[in-house]
Formats: structure tokens, sequence, C-alpha cells
């Protein structure tokens, strides 16, 4: 399991790349994390709705309100282009991160005891 500190440092990238690929809706996003990540991110509602919600505050995705095929609204969201260049800069800042742990680790991080 991955610690509550890195996850929820991770969590505004991981959305915004997600909702590059198109719409989706709170549900689905949690889904697609915990699929990525062979099920070592599990998030709850009470964590991502309030992320969402600050992503939409500060411009980042926009909403709307459609119906599923079972008839319930659903509130999708979608990047917009502040959200793709700020996606933009979280992935350089991710790439250095992970540039240097490279470094510091090797190819392989595998640590001997």
């Amino acid at each position: 399991m991955i610690s509550k500190n890195l996850a929820a440092a991770s969590t505004k990238p991981l959305i915004l790349t997600i909702l590059r690929g198109g719409e989706n809706y709170g549900y689905q996003i949690i889904q697609r994390v915990k699929e990525l990540s062979g099920g070592q991110l599990e998030w709850a509602d009470g964590m991502l709705y309030p992320v969402l919600h600050k992503l939409e505050k500060d411009g980042f995705v926009s909403t709307s309100w459609k119906l599923s095929d079972e008839g319930r609204r659903r509130k999708y969201y979608q990047i917009t282009d502040l959200g793709r260049k700020e996606l933009e800069k979280d992935m350089k800042q991710w790439m250095s991160v992970h540039s240097v742990m490279l470094k510091l680790w090797g190819n392989n991080p595998a640590f001997e005891s």
C-alpha cells in the first residue's frame, strides 16, 4: 500500500491525467486509479470529491451533469485548458523527482536487507 502522504501528493496529477483521456465521473476515476495502481491506491469518495471540488474552483476542471444509461444523474468532470497547463507543470516536477530517485536508487530500486 502507498503511504497517505505520497497518495495525497499524487492526487492532482493523477486526476488531471485521467481526465486528459476524456471526461469521467467520480466512481470511474476511483476505479481507474485502483486499476492503474494494481490496487496499491484505493481512494474513497470522501478523499476524491474535495479534491475534485478544489480542482473545479481553481479552474483546472469543468463539470456537467448527464444521465446514465440507468437514468441516474451523474456529475462528469473534464480537464480545462488551464488544467492541461497545470498538468504539464506537474509532470515536469514529477519527472524531476523521478530522475533524482533513479540516480539515487539506480535502475533497480529494490533494497537488500
